[in-house]
């Protein structure tokens, strides 16, 4: 079998122009549809001892767009435009996931552009293990005996698909294009969406477009009281909650009940998402501690194209007079968790978003009831510094002192630094909510009684406010929310 030469494929499908989304849409469904199913029906006759005569292949749809001129198009939209005259492509999978995201791609694009939106099929292999849905059954002992690697029947991922060359600004484009239509291609998108249902315990079809990073439990358990409350009182705008397992509690305005098993073990980095419709609810992430967690999850969760992400967790504050429990906005960061250094150099600043700056802000003022100079005495806005050492107290402290002196960092943490990098690597727009938990550098580290109390009494503030940031997001214009601050010199058209 290791010398198959022939190749197995559906019958081809021809390029069909649009200038309807949906109607763009329901044909990149129809390939992706009958092209997987072509991967999974052979892979089923191979279970039952039916060997393929040659290679199985078939590939991804492709969505492709031309550009004939420099004009600029009046929208304030950040995205939506074709910069140089040529043609642009992309590669798509799981178009029934992305359905609203590609629909409002296409007409944002038709409305600056005209013309047509094109849809065939790309040269670009679907491998057998992305054919598949994560869960599929699959007669892996019926496989094993045949003694046929499935690499020499089906494809198998390719990594020189899978990189993040476009997002990071690296990738060039052979001269005239085509150009990069969109930041991820149809296997790097596949790679995250089955890494995301690895690591949090949830598929990716619950995911929203809002999404709070914490890296401690206590915030998770406070979400999931107030979201149980949400879902009992018939919450106006959240219509279910879902926790890790795909558990599923609909809310009583919707009939209520439940639906799916709860996880019996916890996953890595386990999600929790208050659904609405149109995936404009909340999404929660725990994501422990640490700067390779928060990169790890942030480069699959890109892929779905967040409106907004932020950290919403502990620092150690720096200063002698914040008080424990006080807020630290992030408005810079100090980046030694190196975990980014390959993708994004130091050299590159990481700039605060007045969008969600002034969300932040307005949230803390609504949730404590307090106003202009109350408000500073319980946050400050400033540098946040993240490690990658947890036991950087262990350190030679005259140094480390001089060094965070002079950069004017306020807090300190392992994670916020990471996430408002891949933010800004990945065109989310980020932010940063912490609270001070110790100050090491003072001599206030917590104790066991007073960690409880304070926990008790600061939680459930501190996670209302970032539930109300996100809302505040939310209810924002796209051409407000999307700055242009997060957009290169030769941007990709999607969002």
């Amino acid at each position: 079998m290791s010398n198959i030469r022939t190749t197995i494929s559906p019958p081809p499908l021809e390029k069909k122009s649009f200038t309807e989304p949906a109607a763009a849409w329901e044909y990149l469904a129809h390939i992706y549809h009958r092209n997987t199913g072509f991967v999974r029906d052979k892979l089923e006759a191979l279970s039952r001892g039916t060997v393929p005569e040659g290679r199985v292949r078939a590939c991804y749809p492709q969505i492709e767009v031309r550009s004939t001129s420099y004009g600029k198009s009046e929208s304030t939209l950040p995205y939506g435009y074709l910069h140089t005259p040529g043609i642009y492509r992309t590669t798509v999978t799981s178009p029934d996931l992305f359905r609203t995201y590609y629909e409002e791609q296409f007409a944002v694009i038709l409305k600056n552009h005209g013309g047509t939106i094109d849809i065939g099929e790309s040269q670009t292999p679907i491998p057998l293990h992305f054919a598949l849905a994560a869960n599929a059954p699959i007669d892996g002992a019926a496989l094993a005996e045949l003694g046929i690697p499935l690499r020499d029947v089906f494809d198998a991922p390719d990594l020189t698909h899978t990189d993040d060359e476009i997002a990071n600004g690296t990738f060039v484009p052979p001269p005239g294009g085509p150009y990069p239509l969109a930041a991820f291609t149809a296997p790097r998108v596949d790679y995250s969406l089955y890494r995301l249902n690895h690591y949090t315990g949830t598929e990716p079809e619950h995911f929203q477009n809002f999404v709070i990073f914490t890296n401690y439990q206590f915030y998770i358990d406070e979400f999931c009281r107030v979201a149980y409350e949400y879902m009992e009182a018939g919450h106006p705008h959240y219509e279910s909650f879902v926790e890790p397992g795909n558990y599923v509690t609909r809310n009583a305005r919707l009939g209520g009940g439940t639906t799916g098993v709860q996880a019996t073990r916890t996953p890595q980095m386990p999600a929790y998402h208050l659904t609405a419709g149109r995936s404009r609810g909340i999404t929660m992430v725990n994501i422990g501690v640490g700067p390779s967690n928060a990169k790890t999850i942030t480069d699959h969760i890109a892929v779905l194209r967040p409106h907004a992400w932020i950290m919403l967790g502990h620092c150690a504050g720096l200063r002698n007079s914040q008080e424990l429990g006080d807020y630290v906005l992030a408005h810079a960061y100090v980046r030694e968790d190196h975990v980014l250094d390959a993708d994004l150099p130091l050299s590159v600043p990481i700039p605060a978003l007045a969008e969600v700056q002034v969300a932040l802000e307005q949230a803390v003022q609504e949730i404590t009831q307090l106003e202009g100079l109350e408000t500073k005495k319980i946050m400050r806005t400033g540098t946040v510094a993240s490690f990658d050492n947890r036991n950087w107290e262990l350190r030679d402290q005259a140094e480390i002192v001089r060094r965070l002196s002079q950069s004017r960092a306020i807090a300190l943490d392992m994670e916020s630094a990471t996430i408002a990098a891949n933010g800004f690597r990945f065109r989310v727009p980020y932010g940063t909510l912490l609270c001070v938990s110790d100050k090491p550098l003072h001599g206030e580290l917590k104790l066991p009684g007073m960690a409880s109390d304070f926990y008790r009494t600061q939680v459930n503030k501190h996670l209302l406010i970032g539930l109300r940031a996100m809302e505040i997001l939310r209810d924002q214009p796209a051409e407000r929310l999307h700055s242009r601050k997060l957009r290169s010199f030769a941007e990709t058209a999607f969002q």
